[in-house]
């Protein structure tokens, strides 16, 4: 089964979802459909009461559910509950909530939206540069942004070549090149900018995201040179990669005579702009 893994936002809230090729279907986490819906911060439970509850009316929605290996808050795929749209449709009619309406037109659109994607994909760019903006980054910013995700699409398409597993192994490569780059592992430079679950590449400097690109592209590229054959085979060649990245970083602080790694997260990269376009005014 070929997928697609994505987020999407309904009302700036995050709700995990997976288009299915073959089935040609978004598959929706139904415990972020309900936390979106209830605002519970317990959603499992909600789920499983709620559960329960359809069992004993005789309904036969909650059997018909499947599971999938989704991303967690922690960086780990772990298999939850998920539901196709008709199904989802189905399950908010039993969630008393004043969003579900909005939410149903929010299903239709997230679908109609795929198919103009299939169609036209520069309208995905499109949308998330929208959603960029919306935000306040800069427009030059979301280009190196957009131009990050392709470049990590190239690597991560690499490692499935060579049979690295996602999830895990994904994550242990990815702070390889991390390490090798920036000194930290890809927590602890979420911890120097102070982030918890917030996405690092949306809180890096324009010089932070143009590095870590070349790191990774060049793991990419040592990658279809070397054939990593293991799993230790592709840690080496995601350290080299990275060391690239170092060795340009290293250079640029010589010159400059500053650090390139910035403890600036989104919010404060946002105020930096906010004041340097007042002082402009």
């Amino acid at each position: 089964m070929t997928k697609e893994t994505a987020i999407k936002l309904f009302q700036d809230q995050r709700v995990r979802v997976e288009w299915d090729n073959d089935q040609e279907k978004w598959f929706f986490s139904i415990i972020d459909v309900i936390g979106v819906l209830t605002g519970s911060d317990r959603p499992r439970k909600y789920w499983s009461d709620l559960k329960s509850k359809l069992k004993s009316e005789g309904s036969e929605v909650s059997e018909k559910i499947g599971q999938l290996k989704m991303e967690s808050p922690d960086g780990k795929l772990r298999l939850t509950d998920v539901a196709d749209t008709e199904q989802l449709l189905r399950l908010i009619q039993s969630i008393p909530s004043p969003k579900a309406e909005p939410f149903k037109l929010w299903l239709a659109k997230v679908g109609y939206e795929r198919i103009e994607e299939t169609e036209d994909p520069e309208k995905a760019f499109d949308r998330a540069m929208e959603t960029y903006l919306k935000k306040g980054y800069s427009a030059n910013w979301i280009n190196q942004r957009l131009k990050s995700i392709e470049v990590r699409k190239e690597l991560t398409d690499e490692w499935d070549i060579r049979g690295v597993k996602k999830g895990l192994e994904h994550a242990i490569l990815t702070d390889e090149i991390t390490m090798a780059w920036t000194g930290m592992t890809t927590r602890e430079y979420k911890d120097f900018k102070d982030l918890k679950k917030e996405n690092l590449r949306d809180n890096m400097t324009n010089l932070e995201l143009v590095l870590n690109m070349l790191a990774e592209a060049s793991t990419t590229e040592i990658s279809k040179e070397k054939n990593p054959e293991t799993f230790e085979e592709n840690k080496k060649v995601a350290q080299k990669g990275g060391k690239v990245a170092d060795a340009a970083r290293k250079q640029l602080e010589k010159n400059t005579g500053k650090s390139v790694i910035s403890p600036l997260n989104a919010k404060e990269l946002g105020k930096k702009l906010d004041d340097k376009n007042n002082e402009l005014e």
